[in-house]
């Protein structure tokens, strides 16, 4: 291998040495190739430039100490030498983490005093927060108690909320002094736990320190402190709840006989007592925030069973519940209390199935032992309207012999109507009462959730917070307002919200209030009506308007018909309202097409429905229709597993609709084809002639004949129509070319430009430069003139100044060369100049 290797070098360098320039081409290739991977790779080194150094995230002047460097030795240093601390983690870029620092800066100026209020940047990659912690998202709210900690906070970011759980924080044990105190603590609706300890052998016994740890946990948990934990520390006091032992934990509740922590079976630390009352803790009323995200908390909660969502007004900061809430309290807990005599009434008649009598009125409970009593319902009916009978049943039970008997409980429902309801209404009226009628008092409600299959969870949001969704569900009003004065109004009179959902039958119903009924009356109405196997709710459909506005929408366009007859729209719009009275008449056919506004196939086709309802324009029988099920929600029997979908209503026959085949391209033609075999409005052409025959001139081809003809013309429209557009798209495929050419030459010209303007540019600061030098050189010369003639003058002042002195001397030393003349002759001219 070795010598082949030798040998091919050889051969190589025998074949350069007999052609030099293939030797100097190479080398030049190989320094090329160095030179552009070196150039390359330098380049893409100065690509990337180093991050710039954050910025200060709060202002000086707040309160909240900005370590925007991401020191956290510093966060360790202040936390330390504060009792309660609040540290903010946020990125810079993050929008949630700029929307909660104006939250956190309002809360930081309330309590600066007693909590340190520290923020600390997480994202930048030198610091050393970011080299630690390695958040999924943006901002963290850490709270320490001292050396607790940490407590996350997951609540939302706002203000009210931040400081009640800052403040929960701070106090997180309630001090119960006297019995009044700890019956006054136990009333609330809410969970309570409380723990007795002696402080007299020790200033701080061990598990009072512990039960302080098990508080802050449960804060963890639940960052609304819904579970709230108070201390007695006298033994009086304690006994009023049988707490005897020292160091016990009691936990209070309302349906089932209260707990005293175990301390034989569990190890009493902070985890095991916080678990241990989240484990048997009693809750009527649960608080819920969605996150506002996608999440799966609503969907988690609603699968559980039936659910009365209400949104109420709260305020965050006020400790005890307020009026609504306390209204909604005593409801729940009254719906929840299943006393001792209504678990034996519900044990004593074991009904398997609640069933609705042909009379929308009556109704009838079928029970598997024909010993069953019929007073199982004693406030829905007079004792003259109740009644026995047995039946062979068939339709009821799941497994059943055809010679046992059931008996079957049955009774007429006559709802008593409010004070503004009228007496003279027709049956049908009281089908759709809504749930301010009274129909039962509060001993009806009171165990009713033990009574039902229907039972109900009772969730509160703050309306507030989580006004979209309450508009998604039904409440009146715009939804995109952000003010409160606009959702308040949008709400119930006392801002106030509910409606009952039901995830497995895929129905909600929403809460419409008599302005004269109180939330209380409303409410239990409300739950009453949905829990009677003869429910008189209503379901609300999406896109649906309420009456009164449905009815001044009728006026107004009654009003404009009157003034003036527009014309008939093509296609038909349809909504949740006004979708079963214009399906339903009986009196025309009904093409329907159901679309989406997402759906791309369903915008394809609006031109084939346009064509087709400008085809049936003229027959007054057949309408085209549309609805969107996206936003209109529509009554079972009338949707579909798809769309595009196309059904069928013909007049006189609603019952008998067809869908359009799925198998079939949706085509003029074929729409055509479908609407004439099932229409009632159009004649018939599959009628056969009296001659056994079919006849070519009968209506039924005549009618075809015209359409086709329609379709020829239009079909000729659209091949003239593709020629126009064929010759626009040339001549603009010309025009666009002859633009690109002359683009072209004019950067070219604009390049040229560029040069020109970059040569004048460049001579331009020639000649500035040599100006600015021959100016220089002008004033050296200025100046130096300046210097001669300011010499000259001091000369000629010397001058005049020796002339002065020296002019006596010198008329004296003339006149004596004048006489020394006279006396000696001058010599000749010559040997005055040799001498």
């Amino acid at each position: 291998m070795l010598r082949r290797a030798q040998l091919g070098l050889r051969q190589v360098l025998s074949l350069m040495a007999r052609r030099p320039a293939l030797l100097c081409g190479a080398i030049v290739l190989g320094v090329l190739l160095v030179l552009a991977v070196k150039f390359t790779c330098s380049r893409a080194r100065n690509v990337v430039a180093a991050a710039p150094p954050p910025l200060r995230f709060f202002s000086p002047e707040s309160p909240v100490v900005d370590l925007y460097l991401g020191q956290l030795d510093q966060v360790e240093r202040l936390r330390s030498v504060a009792e309660v601390s609040f540290v903010f983690f946020y990125a810079p870029w993050c929008a949630h983490s700029m929307a909660a620092r104006q939250e956190v800066q309002l809360v930081a100026k309330k309590l600066a005093k007693q909590v340190q209020f520290v923020a600390i940047n997480c994202w930048w990659s030198q610091g050393k927060c970011r080299r630690v912690n390695h958040f999924y998202k943006y901002p963290i709210i850490h709270l320490f108690y001292r050396r607790f900690g940490p407590i996350e906070y997951k609540g939302p970011f706002v203000a009210g909320y931040v400081e009640s759980f800052i403040l929960r924080v701070m106090t997180p044990l309630t001090y119960l002094p006297s019995r009044d105190a700890v019956l006054e603590f136990l009333s609330c609706h809410e969970p309570r736990v409380v723990g007795f300890f002696q402080f007299n052998s020790s200033p701080q016994p061990p598990g009072y320190t512990t039960f302080l740890a098990s508080a802050l946990q449960a804060l963890k948990r639940d960052f609304r402190g819904v579970v709230r934990f108070g201390v007695v520390t006298n033994r009086r006091v304690a006994e009023a709840i049988s707490l005897k032992e020292d160091e016990s934990v009691y936990l209070h509740r309302r349906f089932n006989s209260s707990l005293v922590f175990p301390r034989w079976e569990r190890n009493f630390t902070s985890r095991a007592v916080c678990n241990w009352v989240f484990e048997h803790h009693e809750s009527v009323l649960r608080w819920l925030q969605p996150p506002g995200t996608k999440s799966w908390l609503l969907e988690h909660e609603l699968t559980k069973g039936a659910a009365l969502l209400l949104f109420l007004p709260h305020d965050p900061l006020v400790s005890e519940p307020d009026g609504l809430l306390r209204q909604v309290a005593d409801v729940a807990l009254r719906y929840h209390s299943c006393d001792a005599q209504s678990q034996r009434l519900t044990s004593s008649v074991p009904c398997c199935h609640s069933v609705l009598a042909p009379d929308s009125t009556a109704w009838c409970d079928v029970c598997p032992t024909s010993s069953a009593r019929c007073s199982a319902r004693p406030a829905l009916q007079s004792a003259s309207e109740r009644f026995c009978l047995h039946l062979h049943c068939r339709s009821f039970a799941l497994s059943y012999s055809p010679l046992s008997q059931h008996s079957a409980c049955c009774g007429k429902f006559h709802p008593q109507l409010s004070n503004n309801s009228k007496t003279k209404e027709a049956p049908s009226r009281m089908q759709n009462l809504t749930s301010s009628t009274v129909t039962s008092s509060s001993d009806a409600l009171k165990g009713l959730g033990c009574q039902t299959n229907k039972t109900l969870r009772f969730y509160v949001l703050d309306m507030e917070l989580n006004w979209p969704l309450a508009v998604r569900l039904g409440a009146p009003g715009k939804g995109n307002s952000s003010s409160w004065r606009h959702r308040q109004a949008g709400a119930q009179g006392d801002g106030s919200f509910a409606a009952i959902v039901n995830l497995k039958d895929e129905v909600h119903y929403v809460l419409q209030r008599t302005p004269a009924a109180t939330l209380t009356e409303s409410l239990e109405a409300f739950i009453m009506n949905f829990s009677a196997p003869y429910s008189l709710l209503r379901r609300h459909l999406v896109g649906e308007e309420p009456r009164e506005h449905q009815v001044t929408h009728q006026n107004r366009s009654q009003q404009q018909q009157q003034q003036h007859e527009p014309p008939p729209p093509l296609i038909t719009e349809l909504t949740t309202s006004s979708f079963l009275p214009f399906v339903m008449d009986v009196e025309k056919d009904v093409l329907l097409f159901y679309y989406t506004q997402w759906c791309g196939f369903c915008s394809v086709l609006n031109h084939v429905l346009i064509q087709l309802a400008r085809l049936l324009q003229r027959h007054s029988g057949v309408t085209l229709a549309r609805v969107n099920v996206a936003r209109n929600d529509l009554p079972w029997e009338f949707m579909v597993d798809r769309v595009p979908s196309i059904l069928f209503f013909p007049r006189y026959r609603k019952e008998l609709s067809v869908k359009f085949p799925d198998d079939l391209p949706i085509t003029l033609p074929n729409l055509l084809r479908f609407i004439l075999k099932h229409s009632g409005s159009l004649p018939d052409t599959d009628k056969p002639s009296p001659t056994g025959a079919t006849d070519a001139s009968g209506p039924g081809s005549a009618v075809l004949r015209a359409e086709l003809e329609a379709l020829q013309r239009e079909v000729r429209t659209l091949h003239h129509a593709r020629e126009l557009l064929s010759q626009q798209l040339a001549q603009l495929w010309r025009d666009n070319r002859k633009l690109r050419l002359d683009a072209r030459g004019m950067e070219a010209q604009n390049a040229e430009l560029r040069r020109e303007q970059r040569d004048l540019e460049e001579r331009r600061r020639e000649k500035s430069r040599q100006l600015a030098e021959a100016l220089r050189r002008l004033r050296e010369l200025a100046d130096a003139s300046q210097n001669l003639l300011n010499q000259n003058a001091l000369l000629r002042m010397v001058l005049r100044a020796l002339k002065e002195t020296a002019e006596p001397e010198v008329v004296e030393e003339m006149q004596g060369e004048a006489e020394a003349g006279a006396e000696h002759p001058a010599p000749p001219a010559g040997s005055h100049l040799a001498s």
